[in-house]
């Protein structure tokens, strides 16, 4: 083989070794961050999701699932996500996020049929506000379910909770137990079994479907179902590593995103009604639902000091349109 020749192969054999490298180098691990256990059947959901951002991707995106809090912790997932620590995950009312802060849970009686469409909806309305933290909404929680109230005896009158320290996730529901006379405490979820089980909370707000997957019903079995919210913590991405990926992967893991929430949607709610039942038939629990009356009285009562706060949060405008949303859907 002449001189030319040799040097046509290794530089042949360079670009290819280049291309392979590349092709290698095209694949992206997304980390996706959520305080669900891997008992939760939401984690099947993100699995599903997993499972179609790689199918749609042609092999391209590899999600990876950190399941329970183990990135980081409840309130730190704004700055995971910024900072790179995940890349997805669920987002608290956190300050910086000031109008998706008060809407993200609300006093409201909503219509649950056309959730999907409403949920996307919402995450609309913060999309602008959410992109000035470098945030895309992609997942939709299931908050408007679920989200209910426990304590270690019966309670009829949640109106009334006479000092009760009662667990507490946001600003609303901090809010909310401050009206009815009890005394809000923030508590991590995974540290919420050991401080019922010790009396440090007299009752509990919480999602069904966490509740049951950390095992709750076991220290505060008595459940009131209020049905006061309308709920959505929403997961988010990272906007530089969403638009770092090719068009075709973007638009591989939103569409993943989307169909992975639909699938989710009736099995989530078939597995919190099984938990619930299980619960009080096995479990000596027991779940009192409010009256219709009492219920949107209490809703009417939030709303009515709670729109000021979303009117100073998202400004009138924006307020405005969450508020047309949630009339839209309204019960």
């Amino acid at each position: 083989m002449t001189h030319k020749k040799l040097l046509l192969t290794a530089v042949s054999s360079a670009i290819l070794l280049s291309l392979s490298v590349g092709n290698v180098q095209a694949k992206e691990t997304i980390r996706l961050s959520t305080y669900v256990n891997e008992t939760d059947i939401r984690y099947d959901g993100f699995k599903k999701m997993a499972e179609l951002a790689h199918e749609k991707s042609n092999g391209e995106l590899d999600i990876q699932i950190f399941s329970s809090s183990t990135l980081h912790g409840w309130s730190e997932g704004v700055d995971a996500v910024q900072g790179g620590l995940s890349d997805i995950s669920w987002i608290p009312a956190d300050k910086r996020l000031a109008c998706y802060r008060v809407t993200s849970l609300s006093p409201a009686a909503v219509n649950l049929e056309n959730q999907i469409a409403m949920d996307s909806d919402y995450a609309a309305l913060i999309s602008d506000e959410a992109a000035k933290s470098d945030l895309v909404p992609l997942f939709n929680s299931n908050y408007s379910y679920d989200q209910e109230w426990w304590f270690d005896q019966p309670v009829t009158d949640l109106s009334k909770l006479n000092g009760k320290l009662v667990r507490s996730i946001g600003p609303l529901v901090s809010s909310m137990i401050e009206s009815w006379g009890g005394k809000p405490v923030f508590i991590a979820p995974k540290e919420v079994f050991q401080s019922a089980e010790r009396g440090v909370v007299d009752g509990i707000n919480m999602g069904v479907a966490t509740y049951s997957s950390w095992k709750l019903w076991k220290v505060m079995p008595h459940m009131v179902n209020a049905n006061l919210f309308y709920g959505n913590i929403i997961y988010m991405i990272n906007k530089n590593k969403l638009e770092s990926l090719s068009e075709n992967n973007q638009k591989a893991i939103i569409e993943a995103a989307k169909e992975a929430e639909a699938w989710l949607k009736p099995r989530y709610e078939s597995w919190v009604d099984e938990r619930v039942g299980n619960a009080i038939m096995q479990g000596g629990g027991s779940a009192y639902t409010l009256p219709q009356e009492d219920r949107l009285a209490m809703i009417k009562q939030s709303q009515s000091t709670w729109d000021k706060e979303v009117d100073n949060a998202c400004g009138v405008e924006l307020a405005n349109q969450f508020r047309s949303l949630l009339v839209k859907h309204a019960d």
